[in-house]
This record gives C-alpha cells, structure tokens and sequence, in this order.
C-alpha cells in the first residue's frame, strides 16, 4: 500500500467573525484575525491518497487525475476568494482553516468518484498550511 501526496497553493482572504458571539467574545476569539476587512494567507494543501501499486502503470495514484480534481473542486472556487462573501459554504460557517480543510475535504470526496472510479486509490487527508506555525489536517474517513 503507497501514499501519494500532492502539494497546491492558492491565495484567499477572510475574517474570523461569528454571528453567534458578542463583538467582544469575537475579539477574545479570533484576536487580530477578527479585523473588520479580514486578511489573506497563502495556503498551502496537501492532498493525500492511498492505494495499491499498479501492476501495469507503477503507480498508485494518477497524479494528473488528482490534479484535475483539486484544480475544479480546490482551486478555482477558492483561490484569490474572499472566503466569506464569494464562496457560499462560508456564508453561515466561520472560515477558519479547520473548517476550510472540513469543505476541501467534503468537495474531494463527493467528486472522487467522478475520476478514481475503482475502489483505489482512497481519499486520505487534506492538509492545510496556514502560516509556517499553523497547520490543520483533515481525515477523510472522519468526514461525511
């Protein structure tokens, strides 16, 4: 069994601001990522797959199908976005990263089909690099 891991940067930008908490619990939360005109990261994500090793190809994941899918389901909709105002699933759900690598993760997995159509290779993680000090990882199994 191999693990295959790609790496994709896109650029985004967001506030971390909750309708659920007073504007104080919101500045107690997220501190200096609750700035009223947000702010952008250059995210990093690594997207990783599993599988047996192919008799006839020597590989255990396509890694021009895996970057195909990233491109349509990760990068368009997300790179040089304002997460909160252009993408609808952060209409209603804080763009932390944790729940930016819970969307990937739901995106990857409900298309995954579409170009892996076998039983391999198997959607692993997702990893997100926020900054060089933060970073969040996602099970896929974990994920609905």
């Amino acid at each position: 069994m191999f693990r295959v891991t790609r790496r994709y940067q896109f650029a985004a930008s967001h506030r971390l601001h909750s309708a659920r908490l007073s504007q104080e619990e919101n500045q107690r939360v997220y501190g200096k990522c609750n700035q009223p005109y947000g702010h952008g990261h250059n995210y990093m994500v690594e997207v990783s797959a599993r599988g047996p090793l192919d008799a006839v190809s020597g590989r255990a994941v396509d890694p021009a199908l895996l970057d195909l899918l990233v491109a349509k389901q990760v990068l368009q909709p997300f790179d040089h976005r304002n997460l909160n105002a252009e993408v609808e699933s952060f209409r209603d759900v804080v763009p932390t990263s944790e729940n930016l690598g819970v969307e990937i993760c739901r995106r990857l997995k409900r298309n995954w089909s579409t170009v892996f159509a076998g039983e391999w290779p198997r959607l692993e993680k997702v990893r997100i690099e926020e900054t060089p000090r933060n970073i969040f990882e996602v099970i896929a199994d974990e994920i609905e």
